[in-house]
């Protein structure tokens, strides 16, 4: 690459840099279209690069697509109408991940989230309030659930029902929350159920009787 060229990437890193860190909106980062029109048709590599930049200091640029399902080789059309943002790179563990939150406010989080998961992508409120009240005192659901719509993790229509949104599907590894809430109701099932009796103390007792 000559050096030309490495200046112009420079310049549009920089440029990249502040647009995703200046919260513009009110959900953070911007959209693809927005980043096309100021950098290029050349985005998607600008942020490769800038990638490189954040890795060091375990960050990394988060893609959220208008589907749920993320598209294996997206398009340019596809990115354009993506949201892209600066997050915490997996694996990194933070006491800033939990925001302040108490760890029963994220255990209903997750509950919340397999739920509408388990119900192919929407559910009730009401049903949702029901569930969370035998896990949390009834003064907290409604204010849980109100967060949890305000930080982005859920949204909900005007008829009521509670949809994922854009940051669960750019936060949270579905398929293994599913698979730790199974394998703990796994061994709570596993730690319910009677132990078997030892055969040689029953033949004993019948030996002695």
């Amino acid at each position: 690459m000559s050096s030309k060229k490495k200046g112009v990437y420079a310049s549009k890193v920089k440029k990249a840099t502040q647009m995703l860190f200046y919260k513009r909106h009110q959900k953070p980062g911007v959209k693809g279209w927005e980043l096309h029109k100021a950098l290029g048709s050349d985005y998607p590599k600008v942020l490769d690069l800038l990638e490189d930049y954040l890795k060091p200091l375990d960050l990394q640029v988060k893609t959220v697509f208008e589907e749920e399902k993320t598209p294996e080789k997206p398009t340019i059309e596809e990115l354009d109408k993506a949201r892209f943002f600066v997050a915490l790179s997996n694996g990194s563990v933070t006491k800033d991940k939990l925001m302040g939150w108490r760890i029963d406010d994220l255990a209903g989080l997750a509950i919340a989230i397999s739920y509408i998961i388990s119900k192919k992508g929407q559910a009730g409120r009401k049903d949702m309030e029901k569930l969370l009240g035998e896990k949390m005192p009834n003064w907290k659901i409604g204010l849980n659930l109100d967060r949890y719509i305000r930080y982005g993790y859920l949204m909900q229509d005007d008829k009521r029902q509670l949809f994922l949104d854009w940051r669960t599907r750019a936060e949270v590894d579905q398929k293994a929350l599913i698979n730790m809430l199974l394998n703990a109701e796994k061994q709570k099932e596993e730690a319910a159920e009677p132990e078997p009796e030892d055969e040689s103390e029953t033949d004993a007792e019948e030996e002695d009787a």
